[in-house]
């Protein structure tokens, strides 16, 4: 696939944060690169400057063209649900020097995009992506969940250029 786009999925985490690279044609989907940034313990904003300085590595290393990122879950435990945040803002302050066009996705909306429910477990999200990008044998779980939120913007991309197509057309 050479004609497609390249879509970075990042999927946050103050600890470790999965990211995924894909290029998307149409409804054809090919795999690039996966991995894991993995912070050290101790100073948060160390952390952060860790996911900030691998996430803008990637992003310079791949040149995606979009970038998709897991929105923000709701946190019984409101420190938890900042420091998620703030995590989130950082891999995304990354992108910034490639001037990307950012999309934001729901949990269940990439569960739902990628396993046909919101409601799906992790080992099925890791099953679904292995399929649709014909990987073979295991996969990084937080790789995997970043994979599926590049995967659920390339569907929901799609939809959406097939529905402008048609109005169009109409």
């Amino acid at each position: 696939m050479s004609g497609g786009i390249r879509i970075l999925g990042i999927d946050p985490g103050s600890r470790v944060t999965g990211f995924g690279l894909i290029v998307a044609e149409g409804t054809q989907y090919s795999y690039v690169a996966s991995g894991c940034i993995r912070t050290p313990s101790g100073d948060f904003a160390g952390r952060l400057r860790e996911i900030f300085k691998q996430v803008g590595e990637v992003s310079r290393k791949h040149q995606p063209q979009e970038v998709a990122i897991e929105g923000v879950f709701l946190s019984k435990n409101a420190a938890t649900a900042l420091k998620l945040g703030q995590a989130r803002a950082a891999a995304m302050c990354a992108t910034f020097a490639l001037d990307l066009p950012i999309f934001e996705y729901a949990p269940r909306q990439i569960k739902q995009s990628v396993v046909g429910t919101g409601k799906a477990e992790k080992v099925q999200v890791e099953h679904m992506v292995r399929v649709l990008l014909k990987l073979k044998g295991p996969i990084q779980s937080d790789a995997a969940d970043a994979l599926a939120v590049a995967l659920c913007h390339a569907s929901i991309r799609d939809s959406a250029i097939h529905r402008a197509a048609a109005q169009v057309q109409a």
